[in-house]
């Protein structure tokens, strides 16, 4: 038996700021249990898509009952695979985990598709499926309840932890944005300057003279300069599903 689980989410914010965001997550203070990430293969293909390969190290604390399964010297860190890909056609984000190691104890493999919103515009709409199993003989059923437990209450970190990030990138978005209108404001003073009659020119040090020019501060940019939605979480959106199945998809 394998524990399953699902929930569908509706992101209020532009699917290319969280895509932005979903590379942006760590660190973060609502995922402290994630020590370390590192890309480990990436490529873009003749389609246009982004395939990346990345190797987290995360941890823990397992509870007293689930001491007894682990052996004195195993390290009680877990190694996670993630393969992502992004499509910029179709505006989705794919990613599949998996544990590598204490696979016997517990093996819970992920599956999140981030859709930019057709009917909802400025909204991403997340799915997010996980398949739980044990092959520990006389005890998969409660560790894969625990599992199944554990999971949950480390998606909701996911998610706070992808708003944070969110928050994050709208800010210096908007601090990009007004760094660009005060180097626009500034160029603009100059030229006015430099236009000014020639009896008002060379007197005073903050006058420019003719075929003088002084340095010049380069602009700033970013590519959602414009404010971006705040991200939210809309309650009457947010549905799961658990159960059991036989075999995994």
């Amino acid at each position: 038996m394998v524990k399953y689980f699902c929930n569908n989410t509706d992101i209020r914010s532009a699917w290319d700021h969280v895509v932005s965001a979903f590379w942006q997550r760590y660190p973060n203070p609502f995922s402290t249990h994630v020590l370390t990430e590192d890309v480990v293969y990436r490529e873009v293909t003749v389609d246009h898509r982004l395939l990346t390969r990345r190797l987290l190290k995360k941890t823990n604390r397992l509870p007293r009952w689930a001491e007894r399964f682990f052996p004195a010297g195993m390290s009680r860190s877990v190694y996670i695979v993630e393969d992502s890909i992004v499509d910029p056609v179709n505006r989705s984000l794919t990613t599949y985990t998996w544990n590598l190691n204490h696979t016997t104890l517990m093996s819970v493999e992920e599956r999140c598709i981030f859709q930019d919103s057709v009917e909802q515009p400025a909204t991403t709409q997340l799915k997010r499926e996980a398949w739980i199993s044990s092959g520990v003989y006389g005890f998969s059923r409660p560790i894969q309840e625990f599992g199944l437990a554990r999971f949950k209450s480390n998606q909701v970190k996911s998610m706070k932890g992808l708003e944070y990030a969110l928050s994050n990138l709208q800010g210096m978005c908007t601090s990009a944005a007004e760094m660009e209108e005060k180097c626009k404001e500034k160029k603009r003073g100059k030229q006015n300057r430099r236009g000014a009659p020639a009896a008002a020119q060379g007197h005073g040090e903050g006058c420019v003279r003719e075929g003088q020019r002084g340095s010049q501060e380069p602009g700033f940019s970013c590519y959602c300069a414009q404010e971006a939605p705040a991200v939210r979480l809309t309650g009457p959106h947010v549905k799961y599903c658990t159960g059991d199945i036989n075999s995994t998809q």
